[in-house]
């Protein structure tokens, strides 16, 4: 009973937000509408429509292409490219939005280089504006096209040497094999991909802020900080959930009820196709101008201006942020573990359907946007605090504050909320592996479900949670969106401190805290890359 209240009690916790944002429409915020809809909304409406295609597209094409190259063909570099094209997942999309608006000034170093090389003054020549709809996608693609690689990778590395054989004794040659074998038994791995950067990029607040480009999450937060409006940035939040919302179904139904399954005599990895000449040249292009383009570039044009800034890690604004920034992490990590160990726990413990949709439940915080689960969590905290400070003074005629709302309580909430996927994701297989006969001996000998969780199982996840505690630790240190709407007075974080030295245009000093946040993000790719590099197990005949 304990640990089914428990899982239902979590999963109130992250509907916290959805009913947050529905509280809204019992206010409904008429002028507010009439007022966007006057102004921004065709122009929200439409840069919405132009990121989610861009980048759907762009993440596809690249993820998907890439992947097949490094998997299914051998050609020099491609080892080291099954581990490199991870890299742009270290750079948040706000921190290469930051780079290329320097990269690509009029006064930046390339635009510099092309007039002092060739005599021209500007109106001379043209060169890309990244100021729009169009270019944000761009950049948003160099850096979430990996959710699409990891997935695409992965399936690829599950279809077999036989099928592709049979493919191309069929006749088709390589192009055909993948366009008519691999990407069809991929596909349900590539649009999961998709969706996760469709998220991001939905979700995206920095970037688009800086490039004064138009998006739902620049209204909410222009409504809530501009006009002092919570309800009315409520109500907007609605129809991020409702696209979030639309993707995923999207996203499910376009596998319909495709199934397949490798019988176990066609479990050989695929031998891949050795490249040569022009076509091996052209493979390491591909590969590599994602990886330049999306990590190398923007990261050491950081490097630099964080050494020419003059700012050092000992600055005293900057030790705060990091500090800040730290705690937070740690706390949410600590906190996502420990329910993702719970969650999963009690699902292997009660087997029952309605659990089981309840853990599922608990995992869908990470397709929320951060600013909507920020707008959601401060409203029913704020109604809480009001609740509190009535009775305290009512009471004992005390005055509390803001218990809730106004402290780092609602951060590591909000943070808990977003990444409880990111802890499932990994604590949840690790436990499926366990042999539940261990469970059932430790129970015959007299154990209690808690002890063998503490005796048995935990030491056996801690391979998996500590996986899972650094990649949520990671998420909380980029964060943006929650962060900035929520954040006590004078409590700022890494991101944040970014964020409003690249809006003051002081691009130098915010790329000290851009490359810690870089520096610190290696470590879950690495992880990553590690994970995707080990041998897939392959299928040997019976011992007569």
């Amino acid at each position: 009973m304990i640990w089914r209240l428990g899982a239902l009690a979590v999963a109130a916790l992250v509907a916290l937000p959805l009913l947050g944002v529905a509280s809204s429409l019992l206010s409904w915020q008429g002028e507010l509408w009439r007022h966007l809809a006057q102004t921004q909304l065709a122009d929200i409406a439409g840069n919405t429509v132009v990121l989610l295609l861009g980048v759907g597209l762009g993440t596809t094409v690249i993820g998907t292409g890439t992947a097949w190259l490094v998997t299914m063909c051998r050609f020099p570099g491609s080892r080291a490219m099954q581990w490199a094209l991870l890299l742009p997942l270290v750079l948040p999309t706000y921190i290469i939005g930051y780079a290329y608006a320097d990269l690509l000034a009029f006064a930046g170093p390339l635009q510099a280089t092309l007039r002092g090389a060739t005599g021209w003054v500007r109106g001379d020549y043209w060169f890309p504006d990244l100021g729009s709809a169009a270019g944000i996608a761009l950049l948003f693609t160099l850096v979430l096209y990996p959710y699409v690689y990891l997935a695409a990778r992965a399936a690829f590395l599950a279809q077999s040497q036989p099928l592709l054989e049979a493919s191309r004794i069929l006749g088709h040659g390589p192009w055909q094999t993948f366009c008519r074998v691999g990407l069809p038994l991929a596909r349900p791995a590539i649009a999961a991909g998709a969706a996760l950067a469709l998220l991001e990029a939905l979700a995206d607040f920095g970037t688009v802020q800086y490039y004064g480009v138009h998006t739902f999450t620049t209204a909410i937060y222009r409504t809530w900080y501009g006009l002092g409006n919570r309800e009315g940035a409520a109500q907007i939040s609605l129809i991020l959930i409702v696209i979030a919302a639309l993707l995923i179904l999207v996203e499910r139904r376009s596998r319909g009820r495709a199934r397949f399954h490798i019988t176990s005599n066609l479990h050989d990895q695929a031998e891949p196709v050795l490249l040569a000449g022009w076509r091996a040249a052209a493979a390491m292009l591909v590969c590599a101008l994602p990886v330049l383009l999306g990590f190398a570039l923007p990261t050491l044009h950081l490097a630099q201006l964080a050494l020419s800034s003059g700012s050092t890690l000992g600055d005293p604004r900057f030790l705060s942020e990091a500090t800040n920034s730290l705690v937070l992490a740690a706390l949410a990590a600590l906190c996502i573990v420990g329910l993702a160990l719970f969650l999963s726990y009690a699902g292997r413990l009660v087997r029952q359907r309605a659990l089981n949709r309840t853990i599922e439940f608990a995992s869908l915080g990470y397709a929320i946007p951060g600013a909507v689960i920020a707008v959601g969590i401060m409203l029913p905290l704020a109604w809480t605090d009001r609740l509190i400070g009535q009775i305290s003074s009512g009471l004992f005629g005390l005055s509390v504050g803001l218990l809730l709302s106004g402290t780092a309580f609602a951060l590591v909430l909000a943070y808990t909320v977003r990444f409880l996927a990111v802890g499932l994701a990994n604590v949840l297989p690790g436990l499926s592996s366990i042999d539940p006969a261990m469970d059932a001996s430790a129970r015959v000998l007299g154990a209690r479900p808690h002890q063998v969780l503490r005796y048995i199982h935990l030491p056996m996840l801690r391979g998996p949670a500590l996986t899972a505690g650094l990649i949520a630790f990671v998420e909380v240190l980029k964060e943006l969106p929650a962060t900035l709407l929520i954040r006590p007075f004078n409590f700022d974080t890494l991101a944040v401190g970014v964020y409003r030295f690249a809006s003051d245009e002081r691009l130098a000093q915010a790329a000290v805290g851009a490359i810690l946040i870089v520096a610190v993000s290696l470590a879950p790719v690495i992880l990553l890359s590690r994970a995707i590099a080990t041998p897939m197990p392959t299928s040997s005949p019976p011992d007569p």
